[in-house]
């Protein structure tokens, strides 16, 4: 027989587990982690420049200086596993006022690329803190997603069997997995600034964070307070179990 409070606390927790969830979800899915505003595109020659780095960007090879020039001068934004930039939606661009979003992906090969310590230049040596970062802040984010569907799946199997004896698992997982998107985020920012160092921002273009990277901070600390809630449901159930069994012994 479970006590209200503690039925309560399990309640509590599996809502705040499953807003979580879904924030990281989206988070992970979508590309506005960091976007960038640049200024109107204005003369010939400069549009020249920009439709042939925004053809670089959408058919040429990989490269982390040709793609992050483009997501400079095009109102670009990026994420874990996207990059885009606005561009206007018809020819000519300077006349058309209408744009529209193009993304690219990051492949799995992509995404463990080498970072270089002066981008685009593979003889400058590689940058190992960039480096794994980079791959720290796509691996840690599905780390936390793995935990939460383990986590799942334990308090399931724990339903069926009517105990509460899981919870304190479940609690701890819970508590992983928000410190995985913690990680994740720090990283992440830190990634950022270390690029920004190494690429100097255009004149006049602005960078600011996006709101999938809030969707993902605020994951965290409910993943935490969920598990908050499933630790004290469990330690309390347990305490108040033993009371009770030496009380029936005596």
């Amino acid at each position: 027989m479970v006590d209200n409070r503690y039925a309560t606390a399990l309640v509590i927790a599996c809502v705040l587990s499953i807003l979580a969830t879904v924030y990281l979800s989206v988070a992970v899915g979508t590309q506005h982690w960091y976007q960038y505003s640049s200024p109107t595109v204005r003369g010939e020659g400069n549009i020249s420049d920009l439709r042939a780095l925004y053809d670089e960007f959408m058919v040429g090879e990989f490269d982390e200086k040709t793609y992050s020039d483009t997501l400079f001068r095009l109102n670009g934004t990026v994420g874990l596993w996207w990059r885009c930039v606005l561009v206007p939606a018809n020819a000519p661009w300077y006349k058309d006022p209408d744009v529209k979003l193009e993304c690219r992906n990051f492949n799995l090969p992509q995404q463990f690329t080498p970072k270089y310590k002066e981008p685009g230049n593979h003889n400058s040596g590689e940058d190992m803190l960039r480096t794994y970062l980079w791959r720290c802040q796509f691996l840690l984010p599905l780390v936390s997603l793995g935990l939460v569907v383990l986590a799942g799946l334990t308090g399931f199997c724990a339903c069926l069997c009517r105990s509460l004896t899981p919870t304190l698992g479940i609690g701890v997982l819970h508590l992983l997995a928000g410190l995985c998107t913690l990680a994740t985020v720090c990283c992440y920012l830190a990634g950022m600034d270390l690029l920004h160092r190494v690429s100097m921002l255009p004149d006049k273009v602005d960078g600011s964070l996006g709101w999938s990277l809030y969707l993902a901070l605020i994951s965290s600390p409910l993943h935490m307070m969920a598990a908050a809630l499933l630790v004290w449901a469990a330690r309390s159930h347990s305490q108040n179990y033993y009371r009770m069994t030496a009380y029936r012994v005596a």
